[in-house]
């Protein structure tokens, strides 16, 4: 934009006080090495083709996310794109097959790009800002359902594959996404959004014969997600959080009968119809354990696929009615693509992201622990507890915040464990995986009842056999970041002897004026608009605090964050100095919201060492 503040900003290394030092009496364990850490590829995101024989996914190889192409059975990948940028597995949307199994949709850089499954340039078909979903294919390949963002409210509209004229699908007001075409391609399903409560959104249904669209849910304060049609277009599964927990709910059509189908207490997401209509496949999210299920519609029956502890995703049926496709993690294990024969159990793993010098090492499965907060409320965490403790410990909120830590495979953790760290993450209140009230105890109160549940944390870890209580650090990104701002300025005991805060907020107020709309509204959604809640906006930003930070802090963005916007380091850094406060700082300016560059990923985490053993020494 004209003016903006940041076309002044170039990368920078930046500090106030004496900056900390390599420590030469602390090495890497053996067989560590920081590169490995950057090293690790990431298949994700993945789509069978309709005829079952292939999958397409991104890889996140090298500095580039480009979209691959395997056969179903495994084989060697080929690439099917070569110069797409890095894109944060979080933000990505999966690739989208023709019907015919000839082309493959997706988005790149905000514009929806097609590209022969077979080979060839790709085309960008659309000149228009679109959402992050990835296109729609229509039942019969003659176009595509895609995103359309226009004085800040997203709408559906029809295009063909060359991008000819769009035709409007959703009529607003609000915001229009996750279209899905029925089977007969008559009508289009998808999720709107009012702009008056962005605690709710509703499935919709859009005729494209006659244009009449008519809300299936009306559910104020509550979300309804991820809809999609049978195979036969009688009905409808969908997620809903109204039960208290994300349950699945399938509508007959044309009535609009409602059903609720499972009745757990977790969290049911990634829903799939089988190909015959009579089973949903789906994960649970069971305390962090993310697994898969399959629920049996007549009888409401669920029943467990595979129970590995870790996380499990997208999972996809192939044609064939008895073999699923998904994405697994755990604690030891990076990221992969396997296949599941649900009748006999044999499971396939089709990539391989675990390199040699990985599996010689050895890692550390954490522990699902609980605490109590300051209110009595239980904390729910996962603990890495090293085989030879150092004393020093860090505690690692995650982002979002409605987000959640999960049984995922974190490196960096391991590497510090590996280290002799003792490493905590907190999942504190408004992260998800735990039910409704406990994903909203934090609305209105960011940066206050949230921060108390991580000063909770250190006295968890300064109370453990192992760790010295003046030896706790606390390191984020993100909201993590915040929290990590927030306790260090919000803790009149000074529980911790560090902070690193990576690409997060200090001003919640001016961080809402610049972030991007996505960011803007999931704030509002939190803590309403800053006109309704001027306290807690003023509150819940640590900015104003700086004064009463004690200890050292490391802060990192990218110059190119549009979700938090780099100013709010800078303006962070603005107070540090005012106050005259130690800090280091440091800026990449080809990153966004996420370090996700090789050399870039280096350079951080040769920093975050030294700065941890430095200030923990």
């Amino acid at each position: 934009m004209p003016g903006d503040p940041t076309e002044q900003l170039t990368a920078k290394y930046v500090r106030q006080g004496w900056p900390s030092q390599r420590r030469p009496d602390l090495k890497p364990p053996p067989g560590w090495s920081l590169p490995l850490l950057a090293g690790i590829t990431r298949p994700r995101a993945h789509a069978p083709s309709p005829d079952g024989a292939r999958i397409a996914f991104f890889w996140d190889l090298g500095d580039r996310s480009d979209l691959y192409v395997m056969p179903a059975a495994g084989g060697w990948p080929a690439p099917l794109t070569f110069e797409r940028e890095p894109t944060a597995y979080w933000a990505d949307d999966q690739p989208q097959w023709s019907p015919d199994g000839q082309w493959l949709a997706y988005t790149d850089q905000g514009h929806v790009w097609v590209v022969a499954a077979a080979g060839g340039k790709p085309s960008n078909i659309t000149d228009h800002t679109t959402g992050a979903w990835s296109p729609r294919w229509m039942p019969d390949g003659s176009g595509l359902l895609v995103g359309v963002s226009r004085d800040h409210k997203n709408r559906i509209v029809l295009t063909d594959r060359a991008g000819g004229w769009p035709r409007p699908v959703s009529q607003g007001p609000g915001h229009d996404y996750g279209p899905q075409a029925s089977p007969d391609g008559r009508y289009v399903v998808y999720v709107h959004r009012p702009l008056d409560d962005f605690n709710r959104s509703d499935i919709t249904l859009a005729d494209l014969e006659t244009g009449e669209v008519r809300a299936l849910t009306d559910t104020p304060g509550r979300h309804n997600r991820l809809p999609c049609w049978s195979p036969d277009g009688t009905r409808i599964a969908f997620i809903s959080e109204r039960p208290g927990y994300d349950q699945l709910f399938v509508i007959d059509l044309p009535a609009g009968q409602e059903q609720q189908v499972t009745h757990l207490a977790s969290d049911v997401g990634d829903i799939a119809w089988s190909p015959d209509g009579s089973r949903v496949l789906c994960t649970v999210n069971r305390q962090g354990a993310v697994d898969l299920g399959l629920v049996d519609l007549a009888s409401g029956r669920f029943d467990d696929l595979r129970t590995a502890q870790g996380v499990h995703a997208s999972p996809q049926w192939l044609p064939d009615g008895q073999s699923i496709t998904f994405e697994f993690e755990d604690a030891l294990l990076p990221p992969d693509l396997y296949r599941l024969n649900t009748a006999t159990g044999q499971v396939s793993q089709l990539t391989f992201s675990r390199p040699p010098a990985l599996a010689a090492l050895d890692l550390v499965v954490p522990a699902h622990v609980t605490y109590a907060s300051f209110d009595g409320l239980t904390i729910p965490a996962f603990l890495y507890r090293p085989p030879r403790p150092n004393g020093a410990a860090v505690l690692y909120p995650h982002g979002g915040p409605t987000a959640q830590y999960i049984r995922e495979f974190d490196l960096v953790a391991q590497y510090f464990v590996a280290r002799g760290y003792t490493w905590l993450a907190p999942n504190f209140r408004g992260s998800t995986g735990y039910g409704l009230d406990f994903e909203r105890a934090n609305h209105g109160v960011w940066g206050t009842a949230d921060t108390r549940d991580c000063l909770a944390g250190a006295d968890y870890l300064a109370a453990l056999d192992g760790v010295d209580q003046d030896r706790i650090a606390i390191f984020g990104a993100s909201y993590g970041s915040y929290m990590a701002t927030c306790s260090l300025a919000y803790d009149p005991d000074c529980r911790f002897a560090c902070g690193v805060a990576k690409y997060g907020d200090c001003n919640i107020l001016s961080s809402w004026a610049l972030g991007d709309q996505v960011g803007r509204e999931d704030l509002e959604r939190m803590m309403r608009h800053p006109s309704a809640n001027q306290a807690g906006y003023r509150e819940g930003s640590p900015v104003w605090q700086v004064g009463h930070i004690q200890k050292p802090l490391l802060i990192v963005h990218g110059l190119q964050d549009k979700r938090v916007h780099p100013l709010q380091s800078e303006e962070l850094v603005e107070a540090l100095q005012r106050e005259g406060k130690t800090f280091e700082y440091v800026t990449y300016a080809d990153e966004g919201h996420g370090i996700l560059r090789r050399n870039n990923r280096i350079d951080f985490y040769q920093r975050l060492e030294r700065f941890l053993d430095w200030y923990l020494i």
